[in-house]
């Protein structure tokens, strides 16, 4: 009995309460949280509803993993993403043709997202070195035919000993070491 209870204290220990934890790792866990395979990746423009929209749980692309992760700690990034667009409107990319903003999909893109993240986060160094990779980093990559991709850095480890990362590539919401697998084009960290 006496190993026991030194045994449960220990465990009780060596946990960090959440409210004990940082933004970043509670980031980390929120995106563990969403981790679904049965995800449809379906990049369809669909009309949702501002702010707090979503398309359906059971759809998304890689961008919606971040969007959910960041929704969980109560950060709406479509409301963020327009409310910045609409007034730097200029300093976002033109790819689409768009003429003003679009609260259905502007925060669905990731090039969107990379200037977002620039202007109210802090870009970080893209480098190759695991050890620059922290729970909670946003990475965004170029894929091999130049589609722009982005996920979510967390704390968990591969066989590799590099964090993990959690994004959805076209087979669900799935938490992979992938980060060093596409062509790194952006490391952001962002807490409002």
């Amino acid at each position: 009995m006496k190993h026991l209870i030194t045994l449960l204290l220990l465990i009780s220990c060596s946990q960090t309460p959440d409210k004990q934890k940082d933004f970043y790792a509670k980031l980390s866990d929120a995106a563990i949280s969403i981790i679904n395979p049965d995800v449809e990746y379906i990049a369809d423009y669909t009309k949702i509803a501002y702010p707090n929209g979503d398309v359906p749980k059971n759809q998304g692309v890689c961008t919606d993993v971040v969007i959910r992760t960041y929704r969980k700690l109560g950060i709406d990034l479509q409301k963020e993403v327009h409310t910045d667009m609409a007034a730097n409107f200029a300093k976002y990319p033109k790819t689409w043709g768009l003429k003003a903003t679009d609260t259905n999909i502007d925060h669905r893109r990731v090039p969107n997202l990379e200037v977002f993240f620039s202007r109210k986060g802090t870009s970080l160094p893209t480098t190759t070195k695991p050890a620059d990779y922290k729970p909670g980093d946003i990475v965004t990559w170029r894929l091999a035919n130049g589609r722009p991709h982005i996920g979510i850095v967390v704390d968990k480890k591969g066989d590799e000993g590099r964090y993990k990362m959690v994004y959805n590539i076209g087979y669900g919401q799935v938490m992979e070491d992938c980060l060093f697998s596409y062509t790194i084009n952006g490391h952001y960290r962002y807490k409002k």
